[in-house]
């Protein structure tokens, strides 16, 4: 048997750098880089070292590159090679650290971090950084934010994290620049309720911090490449009524007595929808949009898709998605199931109304349905009752009925009668198994 002592696999040291490159470095970093082998980095990062490096250390580029990384350092490591990457920063605050370690064994990688960018930011301005949010829109370019967007436009994430904090320092992008991110506040009515500063090129000899300007401003303003967003709110933020909003709240269609699920049957619906905070919904047949709306407040880390056929009514749901500074919502305007190919499969599914397609929309759904999902329907006519519950039974979904019909109280002469509303019928269903 052997009894030699093998040396333990040589680790991948990852080594956060700032723009001012040697001068943000300590001297046990600046070690593992000249005895390295192998080093990988961005392109202006591997320039910005270069003299640090032994003169036999083989330099890789992984701009363009960066699913090929992890095999790079394997292959390095098992010859018995040292691995040095190099990132911005603090690797782990969006960085290329957490890439790694999920692609890598933990025990195979050392992160040597550094200050991050978005604390240098806060330290130029002097805002404490503790209670800030960071955030990231270091993504593909997804053009300028419009309303209503989906989860895969480069901004969407920013925008939900604005709506939910006071205080954000955010890692810009080539594309996602300051401008553009101010443009999206203007379009969803949040231009006056933030203030924000821009830090420019930090750590080399251009840097510049601007601040002191309207968000309108700066919709129109250029700014130098490597930049760093600081905003906070100069109006505070007012506590949401999340559930069970007035139904005189939603702007709705009139004369035909408000096209709008009414507050005593929405709460029920929703509660049968069995919502999580990352629920991605559906709302077809959205009216005054009511029911996806109050999802959308109850889901903040999902998303709401909506269709309507009335124009007027879109009209309505945009103006009360507007009012109620919901950005996790989309609405088309189109008659369903046109449209739902394109959408995210569904945690649960709400049907307000249907054109005389139910049939063919319960089994879409059904099929769609995330496992465990709900499909939560409303009926003020037998006919549509019948059709739901047969098709239900048709397909093996398991499926109940609940009927309510609320009375509300109306001042007669100096006293008070109660005054029933029409019954409605809220059929539940889930796609497999018999009730």
């Amino acid at each position: 048997m052997n009894t030699e002592t093998m040396n333990p696999q040589e680790k991948c040291r990852i080594l956060g750098v700032l723009d001012d490159g040697v001068a943000s470095l300590g001297q046990g970093a600046l070690a593992h880089l000249a005895q390295a082998q192998l080093v990988i980095g961005g392109a202006r990062t591997l320039q910005l070292l270069a003299a640090q490096m032994a003169p036999e250390a083989v330099q890789r580029d992984l701009t363009g590159a960066m699913s090929q990384v992890p095999e790079w350092i394997r292959a390095a490591q098992a010859t018995g090679q040292r691995v040095v990457v190099l990132a911005t920063g603090d690797p782990l605050c969006y960085g290329i650290a957490a890439f790694l370690q999920s692609r890598l064994c933990i025990e195979a990688i050392e992160v040597i971090p550094n200050v991050s960018t978005l604390q240098l930011a806060c330290a130029r301005l002097g805002l404490p950084w503790q209670d800030m949010q960071f955030s990231s829109v270091h993504s593909k370019d997804a053009g300028d934010w419009v309303a209503g967007s989906d989860p895969s436009h480069g901004l969407y994430g920013l925008l939900r994290d604005i709506r939910q904090h006071d205080r954000l320092a955010v890692l810009t992008s080539p594309f996602n620049t300051p401008d553009r991110i101010a443009r999206m506040l203007v379009t969803e009515g949040l231009a006056d309720d933030f203030e924000m500063a821009v830090a420019e090129r930090l750590c080399q000899p251009e840097e510049r911090i601007v601040s002191g300007f309207g968000i309108r401003a700066a919709t129109q303003m250029p700014f130098a490449d490597l930049n760093v967003v600081l905003l906070w709110r100069s109006t505070l933020r007012k506590p949401e009524v999340l559930f069970g909003l007035p139904d005189a709240s939603f702007a709705q269609r009139h004369p035909e007595k408000g096209l709008i699920t009414k507050n005593e049957v929405r709460a029920v619906s929703l509660a049968r929808m069995q919502l999580r905070a990352d629920s991605v919904v559906w709302d077809i047949g959205a009216g005054s949009g009511s029911v996806g709306l109050e999802a959308a407040r109850l889901c903040r880390m999902g998303h709401v898709y909506a269709i309507e056929k009335n124009v007027d009514d879109c009209t309505n749901v945009l103006q009360n998605r507007l009012a109620m500074g919901i950005s996790n919502h989309s609405l088309v305007h189109g008659k369903a199931p046109e449209g739902l190919a394109a959408w995210a499969d569904p945690d649960a599914v709400f049907i307000g109304g249907s054109g005389g397609e139910l049939t063919e929309l319960i089994t879409l759904i059904l099929q769609r349905l995330k496992p465990g999902g709900w499909l939560v329907m409303n009926f003020v006519t037998l006919e549509n009752l019948s059709v739901a519950v047969e098709t239900a039974k048709a397909l093996g979904a398991a499926w109940d009925v609940l009927q309510l019909q609320a009375s509300r109280s109306k001042p007669i002469l100096h006293m008070n009668r109660m005054a029933a509303e029409n019954p409605v019928w809220i059929v539940c269903a889930q796609a497999g198994g018999a009730a």
